[in-house]
C-alpha cells in the first residue's frame, strides 16, 4: 500500500512529462476511469534533471518535482530499451541516444550501428525489452511506483509510422509487427482485469489495481 487515497472519477492529477506522445497513450489507458490528466507541459512545469541511474530513480525525480511544484497528485513515468548485447544500453539513457534534438531516427541507427559493430546479426542475438516505472508521487512527499516489462527482438530497417521514440524496431514477443506498426489499442493490449501488451500498459495495469477505485 502505497498510503496514497485510492484515486476516483473526477481526480485531477499531473503527468509529469513534456513528451506529447507519452500523454496521448496516457489518456488513453485513463480514458475508462474518468480521471482528469494534464502534463506537465500545460503547466508550465521546468523539467528537472533526471540524474538517476535507474527508472526508479528517474521516475522519482520527476514525479516529486511535478507534485511540489504544483501542489497536486503528479504521475510520472521513466521508461526505456534495454538491449542484452550493448550490455544493456540504452537503458536509461533511451532519450538520450536520440540526441538533443530528440531525433529518434538519429537513435535507431545508433542502436543498430552499436548492434553491428558487436557484431549481433541474427535474432537471438538481437534481444531487448522494454521497461517502463511509473511513479505516483504526492505533495507531501509519499510515493508508489509500478513496474512492467515487455521483451522482443530489435529489426532492421525500421517498421512502421504510428507510435513513438523506438517503437519502430522493437518487435514484441509474439508478434511478426512492430509497435511501430500496431494501432494502440493493440500495443496497450490492456483493459481493466487484463496485463496488457506494452511495458507501459503493464505498468498501467498494476497502478490500476493498486490506485484507482473501481465501480
Amino acid at each position: 500500500m502505497s498510503g496514497i487515497p485510492r484515486l476516483r472519477a473526477g481526480d485531477r492529477l499531473v503527468l509529469a512529462s513534456h513528451n506529447a506522445g507519452k500523454l496521448a497513450e496516457f489518456r488513453e489507458l485513463f480514458a475508462p476511469f474518468g480521471l482528469e490528466l494534464i502534463s506537465a507541459a500545460q503547466l508550465d512545469l521546468p523539467e528537472p534533471d533526471e540524474t538517476g541511474t535507474t527508472f526508479a530513480e528517474n521516475a522519482r525525480i520527476k514525479a516529486h518535482a511535478a507534485a511540489s511544484a504544483a501542489n497536486m497528485l503528479a504521475l510520472s513515468d521513466d521508461s526505456g530499451m534495454c538491449v542484452d548485447a550493448l550490455g544493456g544500453d540504452p537503458g536509461v539513457y533511451t532519450a538520450n541516444w536520440a540526441g538533443p534534438n530528440r531525433d529518434f531516427n538519429h537513435g535507431m541507427k545508433r542502436v543498430e550501428d552499436a548492434l553491428q559493430a558487436a557484431n549481433a546479426t541474427t535474432p537471438a542475438q538481437r534481444h531487448g525489452s522494454f521497461r517502463a516505472t511509473l511513479c505516483l508521487a504526492h505533495p507531501d512527499g509519499r510515493d508508489a511506483l509500478y513496474e512492467g516489462r515487455i521483451d522482443g527482438t530489435l529489426v532492421w530497417p525500421p517498421r512502421g509510422d504510428v507510435g513513438f521514440g523506438f517503437d519502430p524496431v522493437f518487435m514484441p514477443e509474439g508478434f511478426d509487427v512492430t509497435f511501430g506498426e500496431m494501432p494502440s489499442r493493440v500495443k496497450h493490449g490492456w483493459a481493466p482485469g487484463q496485463e496488457g501488451l506494452s511495458h507501459r500498459a503493464r505498468a498501467f495495469a498494476k497502478f490500476v489495481e493498486g490506485q484507482i477505485e473501481q465501480a
